[in-house]
């Protein structure tokens, strides 16, 4: 084993012998084992030990296991304890995901902190097999069949190339003494699952499950080496920048073998996933003017491009109107007047002039950019028409749908400003007092 970690570390270039390396210990076999491997490589190491009080009693005793480790192997120590379901509760996730982000977040402070140059993880190739099927479980791409990195930023595993049961083997030839965690016995979680449950069904259709998993993932990644060169080299032809938009071209993205592919490399940095890709996709043979939502970016289906812009404050903001307000200047200077109807009142032909029946007006108003989905009803119609339909009729350009602002009574819209206004807020014969704004 000595042997094959050196000869791996060297074939993955996961770091050089004089650099200094933070190793996670968690007091399981698989940590343990890589510490003792590490430290007769003579690598300059540090312990991080993270308890996440998930098992009472037990996480205080790792703690105290992993520190004497530590001490009797004379390297500096270092521990930090978080509410884990805590954490899991306020970000709504489940306990795996929060014990996954404090720890590696902590391991980066540290690591910063202390002069390290990387991390190194206990990930061995049981874990590699497991997080492939768990990845097929939940939907993936290439990258997802690819398995685990060897070397991920400033994460490192040295224990990829061995299974778990060859890490057991290497600590009793050594007396090498371990905590066994009794959560890795139970099936509450995912990875647990796969490797009680499922994993000794595939073995007993494949007794070397394990090692055929291993060369399937290499093959995988060698696959996405080719895939990763192949996007890239289209990316070149496909995409450009304008200010700070990024355009990609329909007809271009319509000449490529698998577009969904090509356009979920392109999105999934921008917060879009499979579901919403898949309906961008769709969209290229379909008309203009469609918009496409992440929590971050927004997706304009124009013409001739794909025109993504990152939504900006001004975007979301909504411009609240109370009822006694006569003038506006920002995001637009209007000014409003309230008025008593008359029998000679005329109607202004002017479009960046309306007239409402103030009491229909629920107050205050709210002033904002146009949404997807948006409709109202234009005065003279009976119907509902969606604003985006509505940009489509009138021809609006690209410029002038970014540049439209609607006005609210609670959730229906007023008016398309300086365009149409809706018909349930039209002054009548009943009207008593009319509210005027004038768009400067």
């Amino acid at each position: 084993m000595q042997r094959k970690i050196v000869r791996f570390v060297e074939e993955e270039n996961l770091f050089y012998r004089d650099e200094k390396i933070l190793v996670a210990v968690s007091g399981g076999v698989d940590s343990v084992v890589m510490l003792d491997l590490l430290c007769k490589m003579e690598v300059e190491c540090g312990v991080a030990h993270c308890n996440f009080h998930l098992r009472e009693e037990e996480s205080d005793g790792d703690l105290e296991f992993v520190k004497n480790l530590a001490k009797a192997k004379n390297l500096a120590f270092y521990s930090v304890d978080f509410d884990t379901k805590k954490y899991a509760a306020e970000n709504k996730i489940s306990i795996e995901m929060a014990a996954r982000d404090l720890r590696y977040n902590w391991f980066e402070q540290v690591r910063e902190i202390s002069g390290y140059k990387y991390v190194a993880v206990g990930h061995h190739a049981d874990d590699v097999a497991e997080t492939v099927l768990i990845n097929l479980a939940r939907g993936t791409g290439i990258h997802g069949l690819s398995g685990i990195k060897s070397k991920l930023g400033k994460i490192i595993r040295p224990l990829l190339p061995f299974p778990r049961k060859q890490l057991l083997e290497y600590a009793q030839a050594h007396s090498i003494h371990f905590r066994e965690d009794r959560t890795n016995a139970e099936t509450d979680y995912v990875r647990n699952k796969i490797r009680h449950q499922i994993m000794p069904v595939l073995e007993e259709i494949n007794p070397a499950i394990r090692a055929t998993m291993t060369e399937n993932v290499q093959r995988f990644r060698e696959v996405e080496q080719i895939y990763n060169r192949v996007i890239e080299q289209n990316r070149l032809h496909l995409v450009f920048t304008r200010e700070n938009q990024l355009l990609i071209s329909i007809p271009k993205l319509k000449e490529l073998l698998a577009p969904v592919s090509h356009l979920y490399e392109l999105l999934s940095l921008y917060g879009f996933h499979h579901r919403d890709i898949r309906n961008i996709a769709e969209s290229i043979n379909g008309i203009s003017g469609k918009l496409f939502y992440s929590a971050t970016h927004q997706l304009l289906r124009d013409r001739e491009y794909f025109i993504l812009s990152e939504i900006t404050e001004e975007n979301t903001k909504e411009y609240l109107i109370s009822e006694d307000k006569e003038q506006l200047q920002a995001p637009l200077e209007l000014t409003i007047t309230l008025l008593d109807r008359t029998p000679g009142f005329q109607f202004p032909s002017d479009s960046k002039i309306a007239c409402f029946d103030a009491n229909q007006l629920q107050f205050p108003l709210k002033l904002r950019k146009w949404k997807e989905g948006d409709a109202f009803r234009p005065i003279g119609m009976k119907g509902k028409k969606k604003i985006s339909d509505y940009f489509i009729d009138q021809k609006f350009s690209l410029q002038e749908k970014e540049n439209t602002w609607l006005l609210l009574s609670g959730s229906k819209i007023v008016w398309v400003l300086g365009h149409r206004m809706d018909d349930r807020f039209k002054i009548t014969d009943t009207t008593t007092k009319i509210y005027k704004i004038n768009l400067i």
